[in-house]
């Protein structure tokens, strides 16, 4: 009964911003870690922001250091993703996914569900 279910996604000028949501059921935020994941066309999926949901930490891939951000709303069940700053090379499909919560970085983690995914388009 895990889901996860990505919103948000759609088509912004260079420089503009865009927030993205994961809405999460059957588990709470508490015992996992959420990761934001993009697959551009043609391109390996890579593993851009996380946070793990014991004590809210979070890592962020250099690409998108200093114009992402991840946080969560337990009240909500939801992560989000802020994404600011955007450039055409962020334009991909948004995945989000949960996993177990593991020592250092959660981008790698063995994350196990996955959401739809939200198409995001940075474009002039």
């Amino acid at each position: 009964q895990v889901q996860l279910v990505e919103s948000g996604g759609g088509l912004v000028q260079p420089g503009g911003s865009l927030r993205l949501s994961c809405a999460a059921s059957g588990f709470t935020l508490d015992y996992y870690a959420i990761g934001w994941f993009r697959q551009a066309p043609g391109k390996e999926r890579e593993g851009d922001s996380c946070i793990k949901g014991n004590d809210g930490s979070r890592y962020y891939e250099d690409s998108v250091k200093g114009r992402f951000t991840i946080s969560r709303d337990n009240a909500k069940n939801t992560v989000y993703l802020q994404m600011n700053s955007l450039k055409p090379e962020d334009t991909a499909v948004y995945y989000c996914a949960a996993g177990p919560i593991l020592g250092g970085s959660c981008l790698r983690s063995g994350y196990r569900y996955w959401g739809q995914g939200t198409q995001v388009t940075v474009s002039s």
